[in-house]
Formats: structure tokens, C-alpha cells, sequence
């Protein structure tokens, strides 16, 4: 091929180490005298959806400062576009023949979905290769879940792109008006300012003293609100920028656990622990990649319609007072006014809230999906709605989780030391009464009493679920689910066409309802 412009097409993959689609473009343009031109494009349609909001378009600029930089460290520039991608590549081939294009696979929401889709569309009409690269553990295309976990193991352990040492840079583009079309922008919420710090230096550092010293508890700690914010690796939204790689997390991982014996005591379970949440990060992320519906609708098609999907005054009025931390319980309360504050929750709490507002408030999880997406920052696509449906008892393959949030509260903030910073209401509860203030309003005048009985709600949702689970179309459809998107431990191996949930292995049909 005669020089031309290589472009390399930015998304969530903000980082020069471990990028194949860099690497790649930079060899061949060396090789063939031609330039490459780095990409990002602020989407218009991707910003205005509704699982977006300010923190994620200020954790990315603060990821993409730090790009910029180590671009021009090698002589290269990061050229910023305003417009839909289609839009963006168009004006770009007006102005320079473009012969190839690069970037890595993603597992996104249906906008970016249907926006590869269109980019695909348009690269073959005008004769522009387009090669995507894999930058986690998830499989496109893949055609059965036996023997996902070591293909996952083969591709963490293969060595890593190098980052080029010079970047033969395209000098003929500048970039959009970033600056006026983000003060354009209307989100539904502001930027949260307790949020964790973009850019490629944090997330090293936050690698770093995770595997130095704060992961040694985090077997024990990950749980408790109290403990988790500095025991948990806090690596999660720098995964879903790809500020680092996957494979870096877990190439850094396991050169630690050869010097486990130095460690200090408890380090190497915890992170046998830790690595085990790499592979499920992977592993509900390959749920979306080979089902994408599941953004829109229940994995199992039986339980699509097992909640109410229009909100009337009172399911508004729950929503409202879950998403608002109002809802007269302390701990689900706490959690909520911490995740608005903060952007992160740890993985326990995430799931009691969800169960609370899917079985208690009686909430649809698509009711809910959006606002939870906006309130993480590491909101990641696949994770998010695989473990909505999860928590919310409608994948068919999992057990019901139906958390009793009182005694979360007791078991993992026994001194109400959580609830009184996030609940100053509650700040003079004794600890005998703090648990259950619905018993002592006297001493808590302006904390709301609860939005709904527990009890009487954990039933309701069992019966529910109950004369669902008996149903021979919930029991036929199970089979075909877990087939799909069930995992395999142990090297089980699962037949195409089982339908009886009963024809599992025992250690699966614990799972079931």
C-alpha cells in the first residue's frame, strides 16, 4: 500500500501501553512511510444517553490529559472531534486518503453498538480496512462457553503490546471546539467532586499500593463500607477507560503472588481472591458481548415481565426515595447517599441496594439501570446489566438474593460507624436502636420511617418468585440460558440443547431457582 493516514481510533482504551491498535498502526507506517493520526471523537449521542453523566466525561478528560501527554512524548498528538463517528472518519478521508483504521473491540451499551455496526458499514463502502483489536478477556464471536476460562488465562499471559517509541504523526487536523460543545451539555446530575482522580498515574499508583499493601486485607475488609474503600483495589474505573489494561492488572498480579512469601500475612489468599474477580469482570462482561438485548430485556424471556414496567405514583415514589437515600432504612440509606457523593460503592452494598429496590420496592431493574450507570463511575456495560439482572432473580440461573438489610447493617457496620457519616440524622441514635430507628422516632425526628415492611415485602417477592419457579417455561428456558452464559467451574463442560434445568450438575442446580 502507498503511504497514507492510519487512523487510530481512541474509545475506552485512554493509554499508550498495551495498545495493540498503536502499536500496530505505528510499525506499519514506519514500515511504509506513512502517518498516523490518533483519534478521539466526543460522541453527541453517546453523552446525551441516559446512562451517562458528568463524572464520566470528567474522569475521561482528566485520562485523556495525561494521553495527550504521553503522545507527545513519542511525537504524537491526540486530535479531539466533536460529532458521530461516521460524521468525524468522513471529514477526516475528505481532507487526506485514509487506508487503514484501528482500534480495540467494545463490549458497550446499544449506542456504541450500533455505532460499530455503522462505522463497519462505512469503512467497507470506502475501501478502508478497519482491524479491532481484543483488550480484555471477553470473545467475539464466540460460539460455546466451554473452555472460556483458559482461553482467558492464555490471553492475560500473553505478552503485552509494547508502546511505540515514536508515533509518525499526521499534521494536517486540529481539533474541535471541545470547550463550547461541553458547556453545551446538560446532565441530570453534576460532577461528583469526591469521585476518584482520572489518568494513567493514579490508576499506577492505585496498582501499586494495592499489591504493596492495601490488598493484604482484602479478603476480610471487601465487604464492610467501612473497610472496602481502602482495602479494595479501586481499580475498576481505570478498567473501564482502559487507562490500563486487563492484562497489565493481571501480568502485575501474578509477578506479585511469585513473591508471596514476602508478603505479609493474609496477602496471598486475598489476592487468589482478587484474581478470581478479574476473571468474573471478564465473564459478565462476555454475557453482553454474546447476548447485547440483555441492556433491554431479561436474560430469561420468562421472567421479562415478572415486575410491574410502568411506574405509577407509588413505584415513583419508592424510586425516588431509594435513589435519594430516604428510604427509613440506615444502611441502604448510607449506601445510596454515599454512592451520590462518591461515584463507588463496594460490590456487597451494590448488590443489597439493587436487591432491595428489585424485591422490597418492587422496582423493575430497567427502572433503575440508568440512574445506577450515571451514579458509578466505573459503570461498565457488561457488569452493569448482567448483575441488575443478577440481583434482581431474572437470569433464571441464579439463586435468589434477597438481602436482609438490617443484619448487613449489624454484621458489617456494627457501630453504625458508616451509617452516622452518611445519616447525620442518625448520629445520636444509641447503637441499641440504631439498626431499626423505626422503633425509636422520638430520637430521630428527621429521619423518614420506613418506605415499606421488610418483612411483608421479602414475602410478597418469594410467593412471586415461587409460582414462577414451578413453571415448566421458567424450568425449560433454564438450560438453554446457563448453555449460553453460565460458567464453568472445574472444567464442566455443558451440552448444547439441555433444556431440564435438573440435567446440571448438582454444583449448578444449587444455582437455580
Amino acid at each position: 500500500m502507498s503511504s497514507s493516514l492510519s487512523i487510530v481510533w481512541f474509545k475506552r482504551d485512554l493509554r499508550v501501553h498495551d495498545h495493540a491498535p498503536l502499536t500496530r498502526a505505528c510499525e506499519l507506517a514506519h514500515a511504509e512511510g506513512g502517518t498516523v493520526l490518533c483519534v478521539y471523537i466526543y460522541e453527541p449521542s453517546v453523552l446525551a444517553a441516559p446512562d451517562y453523566a458528568a463524572q464520566h466525561l470528567a474522569f475521561a478528560d482528566e485520562c485523556l490529559a495525561e494521553l495527550e501527554v504521553a503522545l507527545a512524548k513519542r511525537g504524537g498528538a491526540l486530535v479531539r472531534y466533536v460529532g458521530e463517528a461516521v460524521d468525524v472518519f468522513a471529514r477526516i478521508s475528505a481532507q487526506q486518503k485514509v487506508g487503514r483504521l484501528y482500534s480495540h473491540e467494545e463490549t458497550g451499551n446499544g449506542i456504541t453498538f450500533a455505532r460499530d455496526v455503522a462505522v463497519g458499514k462505512w469503512a467497507q463502502s470506502h475501501g478502508i480496512a478497519w482491524q479491532e483489536f481484543p483488550q480484555t478477556g471477553v470473545i467475539r464471536r464466540l460460539k460455546t462457553r466451554n473452555g472460556w476460562a483458559g482461553r482467558w488465562e492464555r490471553y492475560m499471559r500473553a505478552e503485552k503490546a509494547l508502546a511505540p517509541d515514536g508515533v509518525p504523526s499526521a499534521q494536517m487536523c486540529v481539533s474541535d471546539d471541545i470547550a463550547r460543545f461541553q458547556q453545551s451539555l446538560a446532565f441530570a446530575e453534576p460532577d461528583k467532586p469526591q469521585r476518584q482522580r482520572g489518568g494513567r498515574s493514579a490508576a499506577i499508583e492505585t496498582l501499586r499500593s494495592f499489591l504493596a499493601e492495601r490488598g493484604r486485607t482484602y479478603q476480610r475488609g471487601m465487604s464492610s463500607p467501612n473497610t472496602a474503600p481502602h482495602v479494595c483495589s479501586r481499580l475498576s474505573p481505570y478498567l473501564a477507560l482502559g487507562v490500563v489494561s486487563m492484562r497489565e492488572v493481571t501480568q502485575k498480579l501474578h509477578l506479585e503472588q511469585t513473591r508471596a512469601d514476602e508478603k505479609p500475612s493474609g496477602f496471598k489468599a486475598s489476592m487468589r481472591s482478587f484474581e478470581g474477580r478479574l476473571h468474573w469482570h471478564c465473564h459478565f462482561m462476555q454475557k453482553l458481548e454474546s447476548e447485547p438485548a440483555m441492556e433491554f430485556h431479561a436474560l430469561m424471556p420468562a421472567l421479562d415481565a415478572v415486575r410491574p414496567r410502568v411506574l405509577d405514583a407509588e413505584c415513583a415514589r419508592r424510586l425516588h426515595a431509594w435513589q435519594t437515600g430516604t428510604t427509613g432504612y440506615p444502611l441502604v440509606d448510607a449506601c445510596m447517599r454515599s454512592l451520590n457523593a462518591t461515584g463507588w460503592l463496594t460490590f456487597r452494598m451494590r448488590a443489597m441496594v439493587t436487591s432491595f429496590a428489585a424485591y422490597n420496592l418492587w422496582l423493575d431493574w430497567r427502572d433503575f439501570a440508568h440512574f445506577l450507570a450515571r451514579a458509578f463511575l466505573d459503570y461498565e456495560p457488561g457488569i452493569h446489566y448482567a448483575q441488575l439482572q443478577m440481583q434482581s432473580g431474572v437470569t433464571g440461573i441464579n439463586a435468589l438474593r434477597i438481602y436482609n438489610v438490617t443484619k448487613q447493617a449489624q454484621e458489617h457496620d456494627a457501630e453504625g460507624t458508616f451509617i452516622k457519616k452518611w445519616c447525620p440524622e442518625l448520629a445520636h441514635v444509641p447503637s441499641a436502636q440504631l439498626f431499626t430507628p423505626w422503633l425509636c422516632p422520638e430520637l430521630c425526628p428527621n429521619y423518614p420511617p420506613p418506605i415499606v415492611d421488610w418483612v411483608t415485602s421479602y414475602r410478597f417477592a418469594r410467593e412471586q418468585f415461587g409460582v414462577l419457579r414451578r413453571s415448566v417455561e421458567v424450568k425449560e428456558q433454564a438450560g438453554e440460558v446457563m448453555e449460553k452464559h453460565g460458567s464453568r467451574k472445574s472444567g464442566m463442560r455443558v451440552s448444547v440443547g439441555r433444556k431440564n434445568p435438573t440435567s446440571l450438575t448438582p454444583e449448578k442446580q444449587s444455582t437455580l431457582f
